[in-house]
């Protein structure tokens, strides 16, 4: 691979465009610092400096190159340089940068390699700064990871030397500008409309729901969903590492963690929050992810009447979910027998949604599981709704359906109260069984 493999243009190889780009990066620079203008004047003035200062070199590009130039340019100074163009393409809901030269999206569940380079590590670093600088956080070689956001609400995650080996890497979770529905889900196939109509009956009805999945299996965008149906007359109050969450009620408060300052102080975690947001006076307690000692946390506030409560785990399964709980209650430092956690856990979770993403790139609901509480030592799980595969096409993609297992919840009575009386299509019953049914019951 020569240097004009690496260009952003063709027929001009890339140190020579890199070093053109960093004369006139220069030049734009000096005169905003000079001029220090507004903000709504910053591009009027970057637009005249950069014709000017192009204008000096003499150059004659081709209108092409020139305007990719251009862009280039305006991306570096207003925008996240290279991956600018990344973050502004809707289909895109993921970008890895790996190293200089090698930089990932995520399209429709897919992983692509695309031809955006940096000049070196030094330039990824630059935009790593300029991503956290607004939030205050910091990435040195005492602190080399950092979790920040975009102001779209996108999630960043930034990793430097020493611990990452190959130089800096960023990764960016894109999310939707447009909010998803619970119709869309459903339109996407991730959802059953069945499916979707107890799930807003366990919502209304108060019970504490908990997001099981994968990385990037969308559990966020459907807790998000599932939020939709939270009365307007509550208060919630949600707690997430970075602001990820788009809630539609009015009466919502927004608490996120803090990083420690340069003297490794000041830290606010997840866990400080959970047990912050209980003398709020919460109607529902939203966390964007368990990962620690707050589960323990989390699990109190549920069994101590803050119902309704909704949150996610990263896990495989419905089973694989409790058992990493169990681990994260552990985490809590308390030194407690395990069928004590499993008691608190079976009282407190109601149901587990399994939120995946399988090998096409789909996403999809594949269980829906109600805990069942308790025999002996073990916590009884029975599935509600399950995704069964059935094979896959000759283009990939899995073919399956999302059915109900013909198993009805023992909250069923906690739902009726809160005024949903689901029909027995819902849970799988056929017009056969509902008229023996009737027969018997007269």
């Amino acid at each position: 691979m020569t240097n004009d493999d690496l260009s952003p243009v063709p027929g001009l190889a890339a140190p020579d465009y890199s070093k053109l780009k960093s004369y006139l990066i220069s030049a734009i620079t000096r005169e905003l610092e000079a001029l220090n203008p507004a903000s709504d004047q910053r591009g009027a003035i970057i637009a005249k400096s950069m014709a000017e200062a192009y204008a000096q070199t003499r150059l004659q590009l081709s209108d092409s190159i020139r305007e990719t130039l251009f862009q280039d340019i305006r991306n570096e100074i207003l925008g996240y340089g290279p991956i600018q163009p990344l973050l502004d393409d809707p289909d895109v809901s993921e970008v890895m940068v790996n190293s200089p030269k090698s930089v990932y999206v995520e399209k429709k569940g897919r992983l692509i390699k695309t031809n955006i380079v940096f000049d070196d590590n030094e330039h990824i670093q630059r935009v790593i700064e300029r991503i956290i600088l607004p939030l205050g956080r910091r990435i040195d070689a005492d602190s080399p990871m950092v979790d920040a956001r975009l102001p779209d609400g996108s999630r960043v995650n930034a990793v430097i030397p020493p611990v990452a080996i190959d130089g800096a890497s960023i990764t960016i979770r894109k999310f939707s500008k447009d909010k998803l529905s619970i119709n869309q889900l459903i339109e996407f196939g991730s959802i059953t409309s069945g499916m979707a109509e107890f799930l807003q009956a366990c919502v209304i009805g108060r019970l504490n729901i908990l997001i099981s999945g994968g990385t990037g299996s969308g559990k966020t965008t459907l807790l998000n969903v599932l939020s939709s149906f939270i009365p307007e007359d509550e208060r919630i109050i949600t707690i997430e590492d970075a602001d990820e969450l788009r809630l539609q009620q009015e009466h919502v408060l927004r608490l996120e963690t803090k990083a420690p300052n340069v003297e490794n102080r000041g830290a606010v975690n997840i866990r400080d929050l959970v047990r912050n947001s209980m003398r709020m006076r919460p109607d529902r307690i939203v966390v964007g992810e368990v990962r620690g000692g707050e589960a323990l946390d989390m699990l109190q506030a549920m069994n101590t009447g803050h119902d309704g409560s909704l949150t996610t785990i990263h896990a495989n399964s419905s089973r694989d979910a409790m058992s990493r709980l169990e681990t994260l209650v552990l985490m809590a430092g308390m030194d407690l027998p395990i069928k004590i956690v499993r008691q608190q856990i079976s009282s407190a979770i109601d149901l587990i949604i399994q939120q995946s993403r399988l090998k096409d790139g789909t996403r999809k609901v594949t269980a829906i599981t109600e805990v069942a509480g308790m025999e002996g030592d073990v916590v009884v799980l029975s599935d509600i709704f399950k995704f069964e595969q059935s094979g896959v096409d000759s283009n990939g993609k899995v073919i399956g359906q999302l059915k109900p297992t013909g198993i009805r919840p023992l909250f069923g009575p906690r739902l009726e109260a809160a005024g949903f009386k689901l029909s027995p299509e819902v849970f799988g019953a056929s017009v056969a069984d509902i008229l023996a049914s009737n027969r018997q019951r007269r």
